[in-house]
């Protein structure tokens, strides 16, 4: 069991990585107290039973420089193996600005070959891998040092079972020519878009059945303003305040540190002069706005009626899909999908990419009544009419 901390030894483990086809990579990190995540481990593996497994340590590593990393994603000889990527990916993008190129997600590859929805590392080592994972150090502090041996192995079972589960993966979408189906997913994992908060668009992520544009207005800035702050400081945004304090702000509208004061919900971090100084000038903001600046409230248009029986129709043509593809049908496409597309409904992610492969282009045949559904026995099949 080796740990790394310096550049050099990263450096030579990386160029070993750079020769093999694949390298296995997960990481520890802490996100409680912070706005970004803290790296505080990386695990990566090389191919084979007996391939070398590393944790590099960032925390005690001298200068640890993560060049040779980086380095190594945008080898594209080298596949970077990851399960349930996005978390890693945002910490690397962040500090780092780079994506693993090419990346395998091994929880998205076993969406495809027939696990379900987000199925779980521990799900695949026991069904793939054949092996069982003690859960004991899942939740300890990564950031504490020395670490203990338990924590170690438990890192290291992360990478070392993921070996097992990408090759058995790597192999079924060979055979059942789902590749293409990942490599679609993949892309919103690789997307920076997919990791970027911009303040000013904040008050979008907040949910309130309020559509005065004056009271959204003050909720936009006092998104933008808590979003700026716990980015700049690296704090929560729940520390500067949370949903409801900020709903209610917008509702109370103070204009003075005494009306702040009479909050109900708005913590005691939310009181800090820094803090409260900028609630009062983004509630004064966001009643200044001028009219034309006001948000604009997305007026849903009328819904076209729903054909209840072709809804219920498409329903069992979803379930009969999922069943010979393997896939589960949510992954597929949602009941709020099968609707839209029973009322005429066509943008639906249901009719795009491979989800109109594996399904849409037959919903749409059901829908024009060019086939039919028949049963024997408990199979449901499609015939032509």
């Amino acid at each position: 069991m080796r740990t790394i901390t310096t550049t050099e030894d990263l450096a030579s483990f990386c160029a070993a990585a750079k020769a093999a086809p694949y390298v296995t990579i997960d990481t520890e990190f802490l996100r409680e107290r912070t706005y970004w995540s803290k790296l505080c481990l990386i695990q990566m593996a090389l191919p084979g039973k007996d391939g070398e497994a590393v944790l590099v340590d960032p925390i005690e590593g001298v200068d640890l420089s993560m060049e040779p990393l980086y380095d190594l994603f945008r080898h594209e000889a080298t596949v970077k193996v990851f399960h349930a990527a996005r978390q890693d990916l945002e910490i690397f993008f962040v500090e780092g600005g780079v994506f693993p190129v090419p990346l395998f997600d091994t929880q998205v590859a076993a969406m495809v070959c027939g696990f379900g929805e987000q199925v779980g590392y521990e799900t695949l080592v026991r069904k793939i891998a054949r092996a069982s994972l003690d859960k004991t150090s899942r939740f300890t502090d990564w950031s504490r040092r020395p670490l203990s041996g338990a924590q170690k192995e438990y890192a290291l079972a992360d990478v070392t079972h993921l070996r097992v589960i990408y090759e058995w993966l790597a192999a079924q979408l060979e055979k059942n020519g789902r590749g293409p189906w990942v490599e679609e997913e993949l892309a919103v994992l690789t997307d920076p878009a997919t990791y970027t908060v911009q303040p000013d668009e904040a008050w979008k992520r907040i949910k309130t059945r309020t559509s005065s544009g004056r009271f959204l207005a003050v909720v936009r800035e006092l998104a933008r303003f808590r979003e700026a702050y716990a980015q700049g400081q690296n704090v929560p945004r729940s520390r500067v305040m949370k949903d409801d304090a900020l709903l209610e702000l917008a509702s109370t509208r103070p204009a003075t540190m005494e009306e702040l004061g009479r909050s109900r919900l708005l913590l005691r971090e939310g009181r800090k002069p820094e803090i409260a100084e900028g609630i009062l000038a983004a509630v004064k903001a966001g009643l200044e706005a001028r009219p034309e600046d006001l948000p604009k409230v997305d007026h849903q248009p009328d819904q076209p009626q729903v054909n209840g029986a072709l809804a219920d129709l498409l329903r069992v043509l979803l379930k009969a899909k999922s069943e010979q593809l393997g896939v589960a049908p949510r992954l597929i496409a949602s009941a709020a999908d099968l609707d839209a597309i029973a009322a005429g409904g066509r943008e639906v992610e249901a009719l795009k990419g491979w989800r109109r492969e594996a399904f849409g282009d037959e919903a749409l045949r059901l829908c024009k009544g060019e086939i039919a559904l028949t049963a024997r026995g408990t199979e449901v099949r499609t015939i032509r009419i």
